[in-house]
């Protein structure tokens, strides 16, 4: 089978009582399951932090969480301290299906850049691996679910589409942070960039 289902950052920080909790993002883990049943291939993402990543806003002398600070490869938003290696947070939410997993990719492990994209970290340029991985496989549809909507799987799938992947994301199996319209903001780069949104 050509297409593959990329599940992305379903942990329990991003879930409610985590540390950067999306809004219910627990309610997507059921049908992320149910989804998992029509793809040859699922992909996990996880989100994976050393303790002195540049991303966390207490890692910056009088910043906030959500401030915006100049990194050297562009704006970065700061986000509370999350997914950092090895803790409870970082794992996955208990009810998501793992065993469907044939592949888990963990990103953002640099301490010096952030990385919202499966396929490339916030500069742009260093890759992640996956669409090497796909494309030996012989994948070439993609379909995204998982959190947050509007930054991990936005950016994931924006360069899925720019990589030549044929591309949708299932937004009744994502939820968003939607901070300031960046829902709106990111459906908007997501379809300009040629994804499906359905």
């Amino acid at each position: 089978m050509t297409n593959a289902l990329i599940v992305i950052d379903m942990q329990n920080d991003f879930c409610p009582g985590g540390n950067l909790a999306v809004p219910h993002g627990d309610q997507i883990v059921a049908p992320i399951n149910k989804l998992m049943e029509g793809f040859g291939t699922v992909i996990l993402t996880q989100d994976w932090h050393p303790a002195d990543h540049t991303s966390f806003a207490d890692n910056h002398d009088g910043a906030a969480p959500f401030d915006v600070v100049q990194m050297p490869y562009g704006p970065q938003v700061l986000w509370p301290r999350h997914c950092v290696i090895g803790t409870p947070g970082a794992a996955f939410h208990r009810d998501l299906d793992v065993r469907r997993a044939d592949m888990v990719l963990r990103k953002g492990f640099r301490a010096g850049i952030d990385s919202y994209s499966a396929f490339h970290e916030n500069d742009h340029r260093t890759q992640t691996g996956l669409a090497g991985y796909l494309r030996e496989r012989g994948i070439t549809q993609l379909s995204l679910v998982g959190l947050a909507h509007d930054f991990c799987v936005a950016w994931s799938a924006i360069d899925a589409a720019k990589l030549g992947f044929e591309t949708r994301v299932i937004e009744d199996a994502c939820r968003a942070i939607d901070m300031d319209g960046s829902l709106a903001t990111a459906r908007t780069a997501m379809r300009d960039a040629g994804v499906a949104l359905v």
